[in-house]
């Protein structure tokens, strides 16, 4: 037997004593007051995120909007986050390459994080602070779109990005904690969560949501013989990139 089996094997004997596990409380469904507890309180500070998303709904849908208008004429959408915001932007992205509710054509959007030899190659040869910058000097064309997800909003490989795209033309939004911070300051607009940055983060995806509500209707505005030709049209003009 391996040192690491008779590890694992040590655990799991140590998590069979009875003395090691908490008693369930009759009646209810969690183990432990103290853990139940918490939960209810990260469940209430929900809604302070929820809240403060409300105040903004016009902002996320004015994004839904003019995504949408720049899209169909061709354009592209960046976007960038770090851990759980990464993970945030590409849900992103996979919405609208993919689909989010009805059927529609795909749009072209890349989450820079997630090409990883690049983003390594790049960490590696000009430092991690550079990952996003330099993706965006490759990617970015005017008119094009750059969101950016940060609970904190002082990310310098976000700060980065942004000051980039701002002289290529590219829009750049952002969504972030609370604030002010220097993210939103750096970007065209923001929308900032006032809520604790696990809550913050969580709202960020419904913001995520409710921008494709908005970008999803838009898009039904157009017939599909209309979205069709806009796209063969950015083709034919070059907006369309391999």
């Amino acid at each position: 037997m391996t040192p690491e089996s008779s590890l694992r094997e040590a655990d799991l004997q140590t998590l069979a004593t009875p003395s090691a596990l908490p008693a369930v409380l009759p009646g209810a469904t969690f183990v432990d007051p103290a853990s139940a507890d918490a939960v209810r309180i990260h469940l209430d500070n929900v809604v302070p995120a929820l809240e403060s998303l409300r105040s903004q709904s016009g902002r996320l849908a004015a994004w839904g909007v003019e995504l949408a208008q720049r899209l169909l004429r061709g354009q592209r959408l960046l976007a960038a986050g770090n851990g759980g915001s990464a993970a945030e932007a590409q849900h992103l992205t996979a919405e609208l390459v993919g689909r989010f509710d009805g059927e529609r054509v795909p749009f072209s959007a890349i989450s820079l994080h997630a090409e990883s030899s690049a983003v390594t190659a790049i960490a590696n040869d000009y430092g991690y602070d550079d990952v996003f910058a330099r993706q965006v000097r490759a990617h970015g064309r005017s008119g094009d779109v750059l969101i950016l997800l940060s609970t904190s909003g002082k990310s310098p490989n976000l700060l980065r990005a942004a000051e980039v795209a701002s002289r290529l033309n590219v829009t750049t939004w952002a969504l972030t904690g609370a604030g002010p911070n220097p993210l939103a300051d750096a970007c065209d607009e923001a929308v900032m969560i006032d809520a604790l940055n696990a809550n913050a983060q969580e709202g960020h995806l419904i913001a995520l949501h409710a921008i494709c509500r908005a970008f999803d209707l838009e898009v039904a505005r157009h017939s599909s013989t209309d979205v069709v030709g806009l796209q063969n049209l950015a083709l034919q003009k070059g907006g369309g990139r391999a």
